[in-house]
């Protein structure tokens, strides 16, 4: 027996053949509230809703309330800190997210950032780019060593294990990480090692951060850890951009406590003009690109899409986030 046919409200850009998916089985309105002109079409759809996909976007009690029949979120992301948990599981609203077919994406993104600011490769290729490069660079360009360097990683779940991988594997470097159990991962037996926050700080030549976003990690870089982390280190935060109090981290580069930053996410994003991160000669900024590859995201839109359908379908999607972990 077929499916009865659903309200599906899109509220960010999804691949024609997505799209199509949805279209197929339900009736569509496409309204990303981000772009000029649709937001109002985005707010009229919300009365009549029973499946939502998009990202990017907060999913807020203020948006929930005036959604009453909604039953499903399938977000095209890993992280679920643009939705109101606690409210959609109070609701039994089902949230799908895309963990997984990002990991080793995102991984290649933020091992791009412990390279680039190990190696000053976006300094250097823009003194070419810019005239400069006039004759043999002196020891004051010259960059560090990544290989047989310490690399601590906060947070060690999926993308953390992915990182661990191409630090320990490829670049003969021993990795520390920080999380709330020791991981089961046999093949970094031997490379890995769990520690304390504040072990991890003071022994890793590069910290990278890997965390979701929640209460708990909320500003967890302060000026503290920045001050435990040892004199000249790297800082990577491939995670969210929540998790770093920025002011702490910009203290500690202009101290020279750190010798560098590679941040590809941020307390708003996009990133303010003004913003000192933007121009600061020890920060590598990239525009949140963890995932942004062709491959990944069509895989991302897929898989939510697919958990969209299924949930609509009275069927439990694999890919389910546990709204209930928001109150535990």
């Amino acid at each position: 027996m077929p499916t009865q046919r659903k309200q599906v409200l899109v509220f960010r850009e999804l691949p024609p053949a997505q799209l199509d998916r949805i279209a197929r089985a339900h009736d569509v309105t496409v309204a990303d509230p981000r772009q000029p002109g649709q937001r109002a079409a985005f707010d009229a759809a919300l009365p009549t809703a029973q499946g939502m996909i998009g990202a990017s976007f907060p999913i807020d009690e203020a948006v929930l309330a005036r959604a009453p029949q909604l039953s499903v979120v399938s977000s095209i992301s890993v992280g679920v800190d643009n939705y109101a948990l606690a409210e959609m599981h109070r609701r039994g609203i089902l949230l799908c997210h895309t963990p997984g077919v990002l990991t080793e994406t995102t991984a290649d993104t933020i091992f791009a950032l412990v390279m680039a600011t190990s190696r000053r490769l976006v300094e250097l290729a823009n003194l070419v780019r810019d005239g400069g490069w006039t004759r043999n660079i002196g020891e004051d360009l010259f960059g560090s060593d990544v290989h047989g360097k310490t690399i601590g990683i906060v947070g060690f779940g999926r993308i953390g294990q992915a990182v661990a991988r191409r630090a320990a594997l490829g670049f003969g470097m021993p990795v520390l990480y920080h999380a709330r159990r020791p991981a089961e991962a046999p093949e970094l037996d031997g490379h890995a090692r769990q520690a304390s926050l504040e072990q991890l700080l003071a022994e890793s030549d590069i910290v990278v951060v890997t965390l979701p976003l929640s209460d708990a990690t909320r500003g967890l870089m302060g000026a503290r850890e920045f001050g435990l982390m040892k004199p000249g280190a790297i800082f990577i935060n491939g995670a969210r951009g929540a998790i770093v109090q920025e002011a702490a981290l910009l203290d500690a580069l202009d101290r020279g406590t750190l010798k560098a930053a590679g941040l590809d996410v941020f307390a708003t994003e996009p990133l303010p003009f003004d913003s000192p991160l933007r121009t600061h000669p020890r920060v590598t900024a990239l525009p949140h690109i963890g995932s942004a590859t062709h491959e990944t995201r069509q895989a991302m839109a897929a898989l939510a899409t697919t958990s969209l359908l299924q949930a609509l379908a009275g069927e439990r999607p694999a890919a389910v986030y546990d709204t209930g972990s928001a109150s535990a």
